[in-house]
């Protein structure tokens, strides 16, 4: 049997913190993730220090307070599956204490270093900007939780929903060298990125490819819930199981705050075959987040 990909990343059921992801143990240069599970009145207490860190909410409710402001969620999702999140962008040298409100609590986060300061900014699901991107059975639902031109340094972080049996992140794209064009724009950033899944049943998986042109690197890998794949270089294309709806939360950090990329040019001809888009979509609203839970 096939060892597991070094590019899969188990949860570690042993912590609270169940992820943990670093530059050192991602071999990387810029991104840190961590995902971490609370109950109710257990406090985080942290400093950003020469990060800017992001904040998703996955599921529950809780309350910040902080040297650059205090915020509270009181419509949480129960999870992610119920509704869209809340996303707070805290900016380097903030001293923040975190407290969880709710029964259970279930957050993620990434940070990555700075040359700037921004304001604190905390975001709503009413005020999260959804996209159904895509066409047919590559069709895909893009919650832009921190998007380009948010007002921060380099993070970027979104949250993508895709039906059962659809193709996501396809066709494939990648962002692993900084290309400008001759007036100084960003074709292509250098970008590290985090996958974290999330599936609604403990059988449901998805398939995630991560490949080089030269095939110096060519993983495939069967990805479960709470599973995280680290994107280090090349395409990384994403297919749901059928029968099963995918979450998968994406936090990026490199040379340039935005998401342009480079598609495979094999599969470029895909983006002008579409002719529906996928009916079940949106999957998630920022209305479901005040049903009674």
């Amino acid at each position: 049997m096939k060892n597991k990909s070094p590019l899969l990343i188990k949860p570690n059921r042993a912590s609270s913190i169940y992820h943990n992801i670093t530059p050192q143990s991602a071999n990387w240069n810029y991104l840190h993730f961590e995902a971490r599970e609370m109950k109710r009145d257990e406090i985080w207490k942290s400093n950003t220090r020469e990060n800017e860190m992001v904040i998703v909410l996955l599921g529950g409710n809780f309350k910040v307070k902080s040297s650059k402001g205090n915020w509270e969620t009181i419509n949480g999702r129960k999870d992610v599956f119920s509704g869209i999140a809340h996303t707070l962008y805290l900016p380097r040298k903030t001293q923040f204490t975190l407290e969880a409100t709710s029964k259970n609590l279930d957050i993620a986060y990434g940070w990555c270093l700075s040359d700037e300061d921004f304001p604190a900014k905390f975001v709503t699901p009413e005020n999260t900007p959804v996209v159904i991107f895509g066409g047919d059975n590559a069709t895909r639902q893009f919650n832009d939780l921190v998007p380009p031109g948010f007002g921060c340094s380099r993070i970027v972080s979104r949250e993508v929903y895709t039906p059962s049996g659809n193709w996501s992140s396809f066709p494939a794209h990648k962002h692993d060298e900084r290309i400008l064009d001759a007036d100084g724009n960003v074709l292509e950033p250098y970008q590290e990125e985090t996958y974290f899944y999330k599936f609604q049943k403990p059988e449901a998986y998805a398939i995630q490819q991560v490949y080089t042109k030269d095939e110096s690197l060519d993983e495939i890998i069967k990805v479960r819930h709470n599973d995280v794949v680290i994107i280090p270089k090349g395409y990384h294309p994403v297919v749901a199981e059928h029968g099963y709806h995918c979450y998968y939360l994406n936090f990026l950090a490199g040379s340039d705050q935005c998401l342009e990329n480079t598609t495979d040019p094999d599969h470029e001809w895909i983006y002008d075959s579409w002719t529906t888009k996928d009916s079940r979509l949106p999957l998630v609203t920022a209305k479901m987040n005040n049903r009674k839970k």
